[in-house]
């Protein structure tokens, strides 16, 4: 077992590598499963050796992967706290969101030849959870949307103007709206503990959807 710094090998690239990959596939599984978007768009394909349902809109896929790449240099220096998928309704008003919880720590405790796999099965269980999250969830009303939210740590937020990973898909402050919604149900979905990182998912739910 050998313990690093954040700065060794990169770790944090590596974090952020695992994570974003990871937030991709649950972003488009959290979008049928929630059913944003037809059925038909999606196409099944297999992740952490599990079956997932991935979108084959070219224009949803730029936007999610464009998304995730302006988060992931907030990830890799630890400044991202909260990723958030939120779910509207026709009046842009939440009527759920989905909330991943991330911390990571300042020493790494690291066995190189098992952590990747370990890391992995935990991943797996996050997707197994919202594949059937729609159990422990009411039907969303029709025509709804959904935004990515990133909630960061207040001196990444300060310098965040300053970066602009893409051209042309700037930050943006979320509306307030988006960011609260009132009397909430929150519904806890998963929770993983890893020598790398500390992942938290649950969601709130509107009480009143329609």
């Amino acid at each position: 077992m050998t313990t690093l710094t954040r700065q060794d090998l990169n770790f944090g690239q590596v974090v952020a590598d695992i994570l974003c990959e990871f937030l991709e596939v649950a972003i488009h599984l959290i979008l049928y499963v929630r059913e944003v978007y037809p059925s038909g768009i999606f196409q099944k394909r297999k992740k952490y050796n599990v079956p997932v349902q991935m979108s084959c809109h070219p224009e949803l896929n730029q936007y999610i992967q464009d998304t995730l790449y302006c988060i992931k240099p907030l990830i890799e220096k630890n400044d991202a706290e909260k990723v958030v998928v939120v779910i509207m309704d026709k009046e842009h008003h939440p009527v759920e969101r989905f909330v991943f919880e991330i911390s990571q720590p300042t020493l790494l405790s690291i066995s190189s030849d098992t952590l990747l796999s370990h890391v992995e099965q935990l991943l797996r269980a996050f997707i197994l959870k919202i594949s059937v999250c729609d159990a422990v969830l009411n039907n969303n009303p029709p025509g709804c949307s959904f935004s990515v939210l990133v909630h960061t740590r207040d001196a990444a937020t300060r310098n965040m103007e300053k970066v602009q990973v893409i051209k042309d898909f700037p930050w943006i402050v979320a509306d307030e709206q988006e960011v609260h919604m009132q009397e909430p149900r929150l519904i806890p979905l998963k929770t993983m503990t890893s020598d790398i990182v500390k992942m938290q998912l649950y969601v709130e739910e509107r009480a009143q959807k329609t």
